[in-house]
């Protein structure tokens, strides 16, 4: 069934988008938020029905989003990739507040043992974003970026207890035209009408209280406490932290008597750490991008969108000292003239993805966490490394592999491989360990952490000739992260009748360099604001 577009952005149902939209910006956005709420892949004939759009206008616009990286063709799925990420990554870093208040999330969930979360409104519903989880078998599965609707939450309430009566109704609306939920995919279809009296109570309790509890809102066993962080300067809610657990370690009357207090005194320093803090400078904006979206018109023809990139490049212009930007900054960010910047700003102010204040200064708002940041908040560096390590063994026939060290630095541990189609090849178990100093992948990792294999580290490669079994031989190079650490490391294993050392290093080591390159890329974008476990 097509999308219901009052879901999709703060407009009535029966408003269309102002005369100056951008019809394929809203068409692109469109699949974005439907490949979202599909948890990151559906097949094009899925998001034609998904999107009620003719299918050769599904292809045009997944062709423009695979060429700006935002998604792959894998096989008859379109998936979406970490590039994606940078769309929320320019709202989180336009609000700051992960970045000045994430430590002290994640102290205290380390202090309770307990999943921590912030979360900020999102019109009648609360979007988080910061997520510090606990590793169990039993644990909390929300992402960075997910949305709740607001009654069905502790956040919410605190939220709730500043709203107007504009508000209010626009939570009667919502409730009216959604009532199963639907629209919110991250938490369970409702099964019991929404209670209007029991939520505005719970408001008002928020309100008078200064804290708010979730007792089973959302699905049986999940219990949560809020308070809320508060601006200096207004006195209001900029967001809400929450401690999150579920009924076999705590109860909600156990989560206000014994957690609560931990909770208002992080909160506390949260707000501290808010007045105290220092306006960002402003690092350098996107460049070259008008640029690019004109030579990938001209090379990919009809099949290249280019109204859809150039509005989508207009979000990423945003970010940390660029919160708020008026029209002529937007414009010289992106190298776009002013009439394309402004059609661009005017369809995501329709689909509520900037506003604009009285000044006529742009912001980005939480929507934009909707555009594919939620399947890839959770992601892990394997997954990341897969699609690349593929990619690298159908161009050299040859299989990859990805490895980590064991804590203990002897071993390395396979995380990730693709094997190649040959009689004779090398069969990469993913969790198998090797001795680290005789593995080409061991001696990168080695040579990154201690006085050992300098050869290897003032190269940037290691090379292992026979050392671990007769006729094999391995090349490898280190994958880093956002430090310059290197957490893991790719390689290509071959036969020594296939390829001398001379071979491996002119031949297949460009290719690897290339690979690592675009592990590390998305690796730095997928963590900038979410972790990435190395395994």
């Amino acid at each position: 069934m097509p999308a219901n577009p009052a879901l999709d952005a703060d407009v009535p149902a029966e408003a269309g988008p102002p005369e100056e939209a951008v019809g394929p910006l809203i068409r692109g956005v469109g699949v974005l938020r439907r490949l979202t709420e599909a948890g990151g892949a559906l097949s094009p004939s899925a998001l034609e029905r998904a999107t009620g759009l003719a299918r050769s206008t599904v292809d045009r616009i997944t062709a423009t989003l695979a060429r700006m990286g935002y998604v792959r063709l894998d096989g008859r799925d379109v998936v979406l990739t970490p590039r994606v990420m940078e769309l929320g990554n320019a709202y989180l870093a336009a609000l700051r507040l992960p970045a000045l208040l994430g430590a002290r999330a994640d102290a205290l969930a380390d202090a309770l043992d307990e999943s921590v979360s912030l979360a900020v409104a999102d019109l009648d519903g609360v979007r988080f974003i910061h997520q510090a989880t606990r590793r169990r078998a039993l644990s909390v599965s929300f992402r960075i970026g997910d949305l709740l609707p607001a009654e069905r939450t502790a956040p919410g309430a605190l939220f709730a207890a500043e709203w107007t009566e504009p508000d209010w109704v626009r939570w009667r609306a919502r409730r009216a035209a959604d009532p199963q939920d639907a629209a919110f995919p991250a938490v369970p279809p409702r099964q019991i009408p929404a209670d209007e009296a029991a939520f505005t109570q719970r408001a008002k309790r928020a309100r008078r209280d200064g804290w708010a509890l979730d007792d089973q809102l959302i699905e049986p066993g999940l219990v949560a406490v809020s308070v809320p962080v508060r601006d200096p300067g207004t006195g209001r809610p900029v967001c809400v932290a929450s401690v999150v657990s579920h009924t076999s370690r705590h109860s909600a009357a156990d989560l206000r008597a014994t957690l609560l207090p931990r909770l208002r005194t992080a909160v506390t320093a949260m707000e501290s750490d808010l007045r105290t803090a220092t306006e960002p400078k402003p690092g350098p904006p996107p460049a070259g991008l008008a640029t690019w979206t004109t030579a990938s018109k001209h090379q990919l023809g009809r099949d290249f969108v280019e109204s859809l990139a150039r509005g989508l490049t207009v979000l990423t212009a945003f970010g940390a000292g660029r919160s708020a930007l008026p029209l002529t900054e937007v414009a010289r960010a992106t190298g776009l003239s002013r009439a394309t910047a402004r059609r661009a700003l005017l369809t995501h102010e329709h689909l509520g993805l900037v506003s604009a204040g009285r000044d006529r200064a742009f912001t980005l708002t939480p929507r934009v966490l909707g555009l594919g940041f939620p399947p890839l908040s959770r992601t892990t560096l394997p997954r990341l490394a897969e699609p690349h390590l593929r990619a690298l063994a159908d161009a050299l026939h040859e299989p990859t592999a990805l490895a980590v060290l064991t804590p203990d630095g002897t071993e390395i541990q396979y995380t990730a491989g693709a094997g190649a189609s040959r009689v004779l090849t090398v069969h990469i178990t993913v969790g198998a360990r090797l001795p680290a100093s005789a593995t080409s992948l061991g001696r990168v990792l080695l040579a990154d952490t201690s006085p050992a294999f300098p050869e290897v580290r003032a190269q940037g490669y290691a090379l292992a000739d026979e050392e671990l079994e007769s006729g094999l031989r391995s090349i490898a190079v280190p994958v880093r992260d956002r430090t310059g650490r290197a957490v893991a490391a790719v390689c290509v294993a071959t036969h020594t009748a296939r390829r001398t050392l001379e071979s491996c290093v002119q031949d297949l080591l460009p290719e690897l360099h290339r690979t690592a390159a675009r592990i590390q890329t998305d690796l730095h974008t997928a963590s900038r604001f979410a972790p990435v476990p190395p395994t």
